[in-house]
């Protein structure tokens, strides 16, 4: 009786997981568009995020401090501002042109478009020689891009300049996460952690976007009566929590990955990713009214079954060739991609160190 009983554990537990993931994930999506609509200032949203999630990151270090005994890593201002700061520029402007796009796309569109980073991302891979050329690279290429354009061709809710906006960001998503990828394999700097990651790259990431929040919104934001020019308090304390909300959102959607793929594996998370955006797409439809044609919905089986493929690919590879932190620091410049693989029943000390390169490699694969 006991091997169905810890089957049923873990296979409960992994449910949890994943609807957690959910939650933050698809919450977060429709919050943004949500606050867009009342909350024409993306980019001091997006400031306000990076704060709370700077604050988080902080208390969830001090936590894992107290409870391990051990001291944190610590960057000096030489490997901080050469290492981090290009990594940290990268994920602010894929940040900020996201929420940006939310002024003028739909969530569908929104969803369907971001889905193209998969494509940039195996484009700086190989540039930087963290993805080894493989022939069925090709097939998911034409699988994404056929897709997206069947998505977006006649379709009654289009916005040109939202949609450049996305796939604005989903390029420089690709160099975000190829860099992000290099920054956690190099072993000396200590951050395979992810919390540890984002406590470093949030002070860096909200000075890469203030200067664009100074051009574009500060001044009209100086004389709007949703923060500056406020007249009663009531209505300040619900702008600064609705922005708060946000940032919290973001947390837990960071937390919520790094939890799933360390509690069961990376291929996990990389099939819910693919269900969450068929979620997604669904609820935009049914709750925001989003419009979407036969040859849309056929577009976005497509391209899902590209992304499927990728993902595929890389549990097929993984099989043959599994590198290591260490191995990857010894190579210098010679970096391989760790691919996905389960994690199995591993000694707990190694355990840290695999789930955070496997949560990386998720994270690649999805965004």
């Amino acid at each position: 009786m006991a091997w169905p009983v810890q089957f049923l554990f873990r296979g409960l537990r992994t449910v949890g997981l994943v609807l957690l993931y959910y939650v933050f994930s698809i919450g977060i999506t429709f919050y943004n568009k949500w606050l867009m609509k009342g909350f024409h200032y993306p980019l001091f949203m997006t400031l306000v995020h990076l704060g709370v999630n700077f604050c988080l990151s902080a208390l969830a270090r001090r936590a894992m401090q107290c409870w391990t005994g051990k001291p944190r890593i610590i960057l000096t201002w030489e490997d901080y501002l050469r290492k981090v700061a290009p990594t940290a520029l990268a994920t602010a402007l894929d940040i900020g042109l996201s929420n940006w796009s939310f002024l003028f796309i739909t969530i569908s569109l929104y969803t369907m478009t971001k889905s193209s980073a998969v494509l940039f991302i195996l484009f700086f891979s190989l540039v930087f020689k963290l993805e080894e050329p493989n022939p069925f690279l090709i097939l998911v290429v034409l699988l994404i891009s056929s897709g997206l354009f069947m998505f977006t061709f006649e379709s009654t809710q289009f916005n040109m300049e939202g949609f450049i906006m996305v796939l604005l960001a989903s390029f420089i998503g690709g160099i975000r996460w190829t860099l992000t990828q290099v920054l956690m394999q190099k072993a000396e700097l200590g951050l395979q952690n992810p919390i540890d990651t984002m406590y470093h790259l949030q002070p860096l990431m909200f000075l890469g976007l203030f200067p664009l929040f100074l051009y574009n919104e500060a001044l009209s934001l100086s004389a709007s009566e949703k923060l500056f020019r406020v007249t009663e308090l009531s209505p300040l304390l619900y702008s600064l929590m609705t922005l708060s909300a946000g940032g919290t959102l973001a947390f837990g959607l960071g937390f919520s990955e790094f939890l799933l793929v360390s509690k069961t594996s990376s291929l996990t998370l990389s099939i819910s990713g693919i269900f969450k955006e068929v979620c997604t797409l669904l609820l935009a439809a049914s709750l925001m009214g989003d419009r979407m044609s036969k040859l849309n919905w056929l577009g976005f089986a497509v391209c899902l079954c590209g992304i499927s493929l990728h993902v595929g690919l890389k549990t097929y590879y993984s099989k043959n060739k599994v590198p290591s932190i260490r191995q990857l620091s010894s190579k210098g410049s010679e970096l391989q991609l760790p691919l996905l693989r389960q994690n199995g029943d591993k000694c707990e000390d190694s355990a840290a160190d695999d789930y955070d390169d496997e949560e990386e490699e998720q994270e690649i694969s999805l965004h």
